[in-house]
């Protein structure tokens, strides 16, 4: 149970007042707590144990502390621990709570008894205790091993009981729930229709018994339920092998006895497979260090497996390590990123080439006017709009480099984390120098990107064919334009291939020559540019790639080697010292080892001996 492995287990549940504890008290022969309202706070696991011993043995454990308890202090006792677990209000805990007797003659079973269920909360009780007692039940009664002893008052009608609902909710056909009918002798009419119709599906059958009154002791009980289901008129038309707490505890002990058997098999199979990857995971463990050679062996080994994980998820798109983790899938990541970029430059407002059409070229053109030809279209007017429209995009490579340095940063450093958590001396160091790394990156990629703006800026070349084919083809259009322009002065836009409708009614008061110098203008940038925003996200793509694949193969090694030895900051001699979290993983994975072993070797008995005995 302490590794998760469920074991089959008997869960007691009922409503309240149903008469659970006092089932509870006649199988084991001592008394537990009494009271108005919830009685049974916590899960009480109760382990009865055959002692042939004359004095019996009682003790609590809870909290990682085991209590001795004597007979008559056991009631007091319990509800000491409860209050220590759930508190001193009438709150509940699922926080469990054992109780062991060891004492002649009580059947050898462990059960689990739950908290009554109740719809009202009284006072001091949270508002929602109903479903805080219905999550808890949920929990115990869910898993296939476990058996469902559904405590039911003879008084009501089983149809309409919480606990009947909560039962078939996980057991249908109620193969795996037994019904112990409480107060008999308060209803004994109509008590033989009842169990023997079965309405609500109790595979494993009823036993109706009648509990301790008073200050009867248990004992005197036993013969008062034999009197009363074999004298009683209706009472003692039952079957008698359905009657009474000793048939109760027989079919119990049966119950328990045949599901473990059935379960044995499938418990062996997962303490082996817990076994394995115990086993397994202590073997992944760092080794212990014993002098700074291993250390620094070590540590090249930690660098060279970091170094292999980011050449896998950031240069070649493999992400096995890291299938569930999105955020570690770099390449499809770095794509997303790049697309997005080069979305933003193309929506940037200098690439409105309709808006205000011609009237940017038409002022540069004038401002540009000199004692010369007037056919001739002056360089300058070109470079600067030109200069002009790279300047309005000029922030958004700068802030892409800083966005893709970011992202890069964080996925390093994770990287170099993971494969240094054994060793937490290394990773202060280590994160400085991958700090370190990817801020010098950052800062030569600013500079490149600032670097390729001002060259756009103050050349205007290509040797793309696409510019010259795209500038015919727009300029094709020109003639027809400034006729449309000059001769007909109703319309007020024009379709230019390749663009789109262009408004040009504010265009007719100026001079032909002045309109055909604009449209050459105009048509220039326009095919020109488009080799400009292309240029922006290739070289990018391409600086990007050249830069990654320099940090992983080169350059991060060289950093942290710089920083962890070159340094001589003491923390390869530190790797000699194991970690406290480190020392306290390896120690629960040996005991949880030799627990699992231990456990292995207990139920390989038990089934040889089941084996020999069939």
């Amino acid at each position: 149970m302490k590794e998760g492995i469920q074991l089959p287990t008997i869960v007691v549940v009922g409503d309240q007042s149903s008469g659970k504890s006092s089932v509870l008290e006649s199988l084991a022969g001592i008394r537990l707590p009494r009271g108005q309202g919830i009685c049974t706070r916590v899960p009480l696991i109760m382990r009865l144990q055959h002692h042939t011993a004359p004095e019996p043995e009682f003790s609590l454990e809870f909290n990682g502390k085991t209590v001795p308890t004597s007979e008559a202090k056991i009631a007091n006792a319990i509800s000491l621990a409860t209050d220590e677990i759930a508190g001193n209000a009438k709150g509940i805990s699922n926080t469990p709570l054992t109780l062991v007797v060891k004492k002649n003659g009580v059947p050898d079973l462990t059960m689990v008894d739950l908290p009554g269920i109740t719809r009202v909360p009284v006072h001091g009780q949270p508002e929602n205790i109903y479903e805080q007692i219905a999550d808890i039940i949920m929990e115990y009664i869910r898993p296939d091993e476990s058996i469902i002893l559904n405590v039911l008052s003879a008084t009501v009608d089983f149809t309409t009981c919480e606990s009947i609902r909560m039962s078939q909710k996980v057991d249908k056909n109620g193969e795996r729930t037994l019904a112990v009918v409480t107060k008999a002798d308060r209803a004994p009419e109509g008590l033989l229709e009842k169990v023997t119709a079965d309405d609500v599906n109790i595979g494993l059958g009823y036993v109706c018994v009648r509990n301790r009154i008073g200050d009867e002791s248990y004992k005197e009980a036993r013969k008062e339920e034999a009197d009363l289901f074999e004298n009683h008129p209706l009472l003692s038309k039952i079957d008698k092998s359905m009657v009474g707490i000793p048939v109760l505890a027989q079919k119990l002990v049966h119950i328990q006895a045949t599901i473990i058997a059935r379960c044995l098999p499938e418990i062996v199979r997962k303490i082996n497979e817990k076994l394995n990857a115990s086993i397994s995971e202590l073997n992944r463990m760092p080794k212990t260090l014993s002098s700074v050679g291993e250390a620094l062996t070590t540590f090249m080994g930690i660098v060279g497996s970091a170094k292999e994980s980011l050449n896998k998820i950031i240069v070649r798109g493999e992400y096995d390590e890291y299938l569930e983790d999105k955020n570690m899938h770099c390449t499809a990541r770095l794509v997303e990123m790049l697309n997005q970029y080069s979305g933003e430059l193309h929506n940037c407002s200098a690439n409105d080439l309709t808006g205000n059409f011609l009237m940017d070229e038409i002022q540069v053109l004038e401002e540009a006017k000199g004692i010369e030809l007037p056919n001739f279209l002056p360089r300058t007017t070109f470079l600067a709009i030109l200069q002009k429209k790279v300047e309005k995009v000029s922030h958004i490579p700068v802030a892409f480099v800083d966005k893709v340095w970011t992202y890069i940063e964080g996925v390093v450093i994770s990287v170099l984390m993971h494969h240094s958590e054994n060793y937490h001396q290394l990773q202060l160091s280590t994160r400085r120098a991958g700090h370190n790394l990817i801020a010098r990156m950052k800062e030569h990629s600013r500079n490149w990107v600032t670097e390729i703006v001002q060259m756009e800026k103050l050349t205007d070349y290509t040797s793309n064919p696409e510019y010259m084919n795209d500038w015919n083809k727009l300029m094709a259009q020109q003639h027809d334009f400034t006729s449309d322009v000059v001769e007909n002065g109703y319309t007020s836009t024009f379709k230019i291939e390749g663009l789109g409708e262009v408004p040009i009614a504010d265009l007719r008061g100026y001079e032909q020559h002045v309109l055909l110098q604009a449209f050459d203008l105009k048509m220039r940038m326009t095919a020109y540019w488009k080799i400009v925003l292309r240029r922006l996200v290739d070289f990018m793509a391409l600086h990007l790639q050249f830069r990654v694949r320099n940090l992983v193969n080169k350059e991060m090694e060289e950093e942290i080697v710089q920083e962890l030895v070159g340094r001589h900051d003491g923390a390869i001699e530190r790797m000699l010292e194991e970690s406290p979290a480190v020392a306290a993983k390896r120690e629960k994975l040996n005991a949880s080892i030799q627990l699992l072993r231990e456990s292995n070797n207990v139920l390989g008995n038990i089934m040889d001996k089941i084996a020999s005995n069939v």
